[in-house]
């Protein structure tokens, strides 16, 4: 039976979380993000969706947006993770510290999910806008919102995944857009569709299941599936054994 060290999960979670935060707050880097992130998303849902010419009480139009813009914001955030640490030759030193690696890699992690969880909740304004338009449904609303937060949770994770692979930010950003790419575009009708023409409809159906976007649309619905939770955590879980792997081999290559 393998042991699980809690106390030094949780030790190197805490460490490491308050060691991004700081990082990200004593630099202009989070103020930044969460400033463009809230531009660029009013301007697709105000301008692109004409949310306001719809009259109607909905967010839809708001949440739309999030898996496309969520695909290049978060590998943004994460990308400096591991990478600076590989550049800056810090890496050694933190894991030598008295804590285990799983918590630091949780920690770390936990750090950028929660910029990103800022960006949200200073997007409630416009929850407040809706139901000044008329009445909202507002359990919908708040469904949507949780799912969002656990789909941006997703996409940091392969971003801090991707990190651990390079000295560099910038590729590790480029290669997180990329497969995050791909796990959007797979629930797109267009390329679900095309899949399904070439190989059958229930290939269609299955390439569209590893789709960040068919489980959030499900969200957007209203309807909360256990598959969609599944896929979510099961895949954050994924990419942090990846990442524990991929820090175990740097670790090892350095000794």
């Amino acid at each position: 039976m393998i042991a699980i060290d809690w106390s030094g999960t949780l030790t190197g979670l805490r460490a490491a979380w308050r060691r991004e935060i700081s990082a990200y707050f004593a630099t202009p880097l989070a103020y930044v993000f969460v400033a463009i992130f809230l531009l660029v998303l009013g301007i697709f849902t105000w301008d692109l969706s004409r949310f306001f010419d719809t009259g109607a009480a909905d967010l839809a139009p708001f949440f739309y947006w999030h898996p496309w813009l969520f695909m290049m914001f978060m590998p943004a955030l994460a990308m400096r993770l591991w990478a600076e640490e590989a550049n800056q030759g810090t890496t050694e030193l933190l894991l030598s510290l008295p804590v285990n690696l799983p918590g630091l890699i949780i920690g770390k992690l936990l750090a950028a999910w929660t910029v990103a969880a800022l960006a949200l909740v200073l997007t409630f304004p416009w929850w407040i806008a809706v139901n000044i338009l008329g009445p909202a449904d507002n359990a919908a609303i708040a469904l949507t919102y949780a799912m969002s937060l656990l789909m941006a949770g997703g996409y940091l994770a392969i971003g801090a995944a991707v990190s651990a692979l390079t000295r560099s930010a910038v590729l590790a950003f480029v290669i997180g857009v990329l497969v995050a790419f791909v796990l959007t575009a797979a629930g797109w009708p267009l390329v679900s569709g095309a899949v399904a023409d070439l190989l059958g409809p229930s290939a269609g159906d299955a390439i569209a299941q590893f789709s960040f976007l068919t489980h959030f649309e499900t969200a957007q619905r209203g309807v909360l599936e256990l598959r969609g939770l599944a896929f979510y955590f099961g895949f954050i879980a994924l990419c942090i054994a990846l990442n524990t792997l991929f820090v175990s081999h740097r670790r090892g290559g350095a000794q």
